[in-house]
């Protein structure tokens, strides 16, 4: 604990990803210094625009998006009006530098976090990256040379960046792993009697599990499977009504300490955040890594879980193959295989690494 009083800049947003990483430090650091004042920034497009109304804390939106690499008409069209969303971004974060005077600038990545880096670099104001990915993502290889401190999840970071890194793990909020199972069923109106899949592909959704289980959600609630699906805020509409007392259908899950708590086992992508969290909530996991992801970087965190025994891969390319729901299913009724990858996921979980990377926070302040 430390009586300093000092005001933070938190950037990161975009997707959970980099947003709940950015929170689990913010919490961390309050926690430590009670003082301090802490400024979140994300942008106006990304998940925290529904997040970070709801902390009690000061936070500003940017009107940025990240670049799209496609080639199609759409891309094209929304890249061109990115220079004066730029514009209006730096416009709004000289002004959020000159009436809060951060005494550091704190980045986990995403395109609302580049233009507060590179203002605190102008105003040599210490830097500090976390990045969770094991490919570093495009923030993090731009400003890693110039920043003070960057903590990474994984040692391959190391090979893609020239400053010298501290691997510490992937921060995770406090609430995280701490739900109690009987409330959080009764919070999804789930039945304690059957047992419950939790399907999520990331904060923004994804297409292909979304059409798996709808594919397939006659074959769960004719096993008695509970299934609680975040299908994401833009494909909602076109599952809502697939909705049963087996079938538990949500946009977007705030809460997801309570939906990892309410499953037996979770089908999930594998981006590094949703790694580190199942890990932490010690939960049986099938996970379908994002195919074409920077570095392959999915495939390889699902296949970091997979060797130590605390998850099963299930390829994209799989999922139209009619008996991946049977392998499902039967994964499912393998109590001793569920109970096996629970001690795996505890063996490897670092639930110290919010603390070991505030400690290196907390060493810059000083």
């Amino acid at each position: 604990m430390t009586s300093k009083k000092f005001n933070a800049i938190i950037a990161g947003g975009g997707t959970g990803g980099h947003l709940y990483p950015a929170i689990a430090i913010g919490e961390e650091i309050k926690y430590r210094a009670p003082n301090v004042n802490i400024h979140y920034v994300g942008s106006i497009y990304g998940i925290e625009k529904q997040v970070l109304p709801i902390l009690n804390e000061n936070y500003s939106l940017l009107p940025i998006k990240g670049l799209q690499r496609g080639l199609s008409f759409s891309s094209l069209r929304k890249n061109i009006i990115l220079p004066p969303l730029l514009l209006k971004s730096i416009v709004k974060i000289k002004s959020i530098f000159k009436s809060f005077k951060p005494d550091i600038v704190i980045g986990t990545g995403g395109y609302a976090s580049a233009i507060p880096i590179k203002e605190g670099l102008k105003r040599n104001i210490p830097i500090f990256l976390q990045e969770q990915n094991s490919y570093p993502g495009i923030t993090t290889r731009f400003f890693a040379k110039r920043a003070d401190k960057v903590c990474v999840a994984f040692k391959e970071v190391q090979d893609k960046i020239k400053t010298k890194c501290i691997i510490t793990g992937n921060p995770v909020r406090k609430v995280i792993g701490k739900a109690n199972r009987i409330k959080s069923l009764e919070k999804f109106k789930l039945n304690p009697k059957y047992k419950t899949i939790f399907v999520f592909g990331g904060s923004q959704g994804s297409l292909p599990l979304n059409n798996f289980i709808k594919k397939h959600h006659k074959e769960f609630v004719n096993n008695n499977i509970q299934v609680l699906w975040q299908t994401g805020e833009r494909e909602f509409e076109k599952y809502k009504n697939f909705k049963n007392n087996f079938l538990k259908i949500k946009p977007y899950i705030i809460d997801m300490a309570s939906a990892y708590a309410s499953s037996d086992l979770i089908i999930s992508r594998s981006g590094a955040l949703t790694c580190s969290e199942i890990t932490i909530c010690n939960k049986p996991s099938i996970l379908i890594p994002l195919p074409f992801s920077a570095g392959n970087h999915q495939l390889k965190n699902a296949e970091a879980l997979n060797r130590a025994g605390a998850c099963e891969i299930l390829l994209e390319k799989e999922l139209s193959n009619f008996n991946s729901i049977y392998k499902i299913i039967q994964i499912l009724r393998n109590k001793k295989k569920l109970e096996l990858m629970q001690k795996n996921c505890k063996k490897i979980s670092k639930p110290e690494a919010t603390m070991k990377i505030v400690d290196q926070v907390m060493m810059l302040i000083k």
